[in-house]
């Protein structure tokens, strides 16, 4: 085990009931009662388009021939240069790989 970590002493008898008054006092988070438990729905029923909006893929669109992520190993000094160019330093390596591939 990593001594580093912070270690973390038990809360004591006082800090813990101060911290279950403040939760038992919270207006905006009330403890569930059993009738509660029994009339809850799932999320998707009680709000369905929302619930979609969640589902729907996110990103970016998709491509008709998307790019392949393969593993390629080159020199150090190529991708120092290549880098030392900015954003978009792998672009530019596939721009320079289909003009070498003349295509």
């Amino acid at each position: 085990m990593n001594d580093s970590k912070r270690k973390i002493r038990p809360l004591t008898d006082e800090e813990e009931a101060r911290i279950q008054k403040g939760i038992a006092e919270d207006p905006d988070n009330p403890e569930w009662t059993e009738e509660d438990f029994r009339n809850a729905r799932p999320f998707a029923e009680v709000f369905p388009e929302l619930a979609e909006s969640i589902r729907r893929p996110r990103g970016r669109p998709a491509v008709e021939k998307p790019k392949r992520q393969i593993s390629l190993r080159l020199d150090p000094d190529v991708i120092d240069a290549f880098k030392a160019t900015g954003r978009g330093w792998q672009g530019r390596i596939n721009e320079a790989l289909r003009k070498a591939a003349k295509l």
